[in-house]
């Protein structure tokens, strides 16, 4: 009797430690790149840069918005910018820009402050378009690996133990353009996937680095965590496929 008590229980703590490893490897935020491209991190950086735009992103998710369109690219214009190898031109606000040199040039601003100048806007040799293709908060949930789900270690110890998982991903369709051709140079589908505990397994994996307007609902969860590896995913892309010749500036 005592021998069967000791082996269950030695089965019991050996199905908890291997569902405890199966956890942390489930619940790791994961990336992927059709072509591979994305790697490797991105060294630093202080070469010349690229003068590149980004366009409006192209909602096609059911389960997005565009405001979330227009947050992720908010997230991808200061990801680029931060990367330390583009300058990027910004044409959303050009209307204002338009204005404050209207208003220099027509006299009725102080002059001698050097301010707004016609003629110095300056063009992009790139845009980068996005579509954003899969939009998924809640992809799929269930146990993480003990209890309740009859996983790996489900049993005593895995009932005791059983903790909901939640799944999220979201996809991004990258093509990068020549501005004086119109050609496409590059195009790939970016994902980022990441999966959470409940009670904040993982918390604080990215830091401080603010979500872009319209993504703050999804803060400290798991589409938190897909958001950030597909903006990231995204830039390692585009720094790696636009041709040395247009890092000039």
């Amino acid at each position: 009797m005592k021998s069967a008590l000791a082996a269950l229980l030695i089965a019991t703590l050996i199905s908890s430690v291997v569902g405890c490893e199966t956890i942390e490897k489930i619940t790791q935020p994961t990336a992927h790149v059709d072509n591979n491209a994305g790697a490797a991190p991105l060294p630093p950086y202080q070469g010349p840069k690229a003068r590149i735009a980004v366009a409006d992103f192209d909602v096609k998710a059911a389960k997005a918005s565009g405001e979330i369109g227009s947050g992720l690219r908010e997230m991808l214009v200061t990801a680029l910018v931060n990367s330390s190898r583009f300058r990027v031109v910004e044409r959303q606000v050009l209307n204002a820009v338009m204005q404050e040199q209207e208003l220099a040039a027509s006299g009725a601003a102080q002059q001698g402050n050097g301010g707004a100048q016609r003629g110095q806007i300056k063009t992009a040799d790139i845009i980068v378009t996005a579509a954003v293709t899969e939009f998924e908060p809640q992809a799929s949930g269930g146990s993480a690996g003990i209890g309740g789900g009859g996983g790996v270690g489900s049993g005593i110890l895995g009932g005791l133990l059983g903790a909901t998982m939640n799944k999220a991903h979201m996809a991004l369709d990258i093509r990068v353009i020549d501005t004086s051709t119109s050609e496409v140079l590059a195009a790939t589908r970016v994902q980022g996937q990441a999966s959470d505990v409940a009670g904040g397994f993982m918390a604080g994996f990215f830091g401080g680095w603010a979500l872009g307007g319209g993504l703050t609902m999804y803060a400290n969860t798991p589409m938190e965590k897909a958001i950030r590896i597909c903006i990231i995913e995204a830039v390692r892309y585009v720094s790696q496929v636009i041709p040395a010749n247009y890092y000039k500036y």
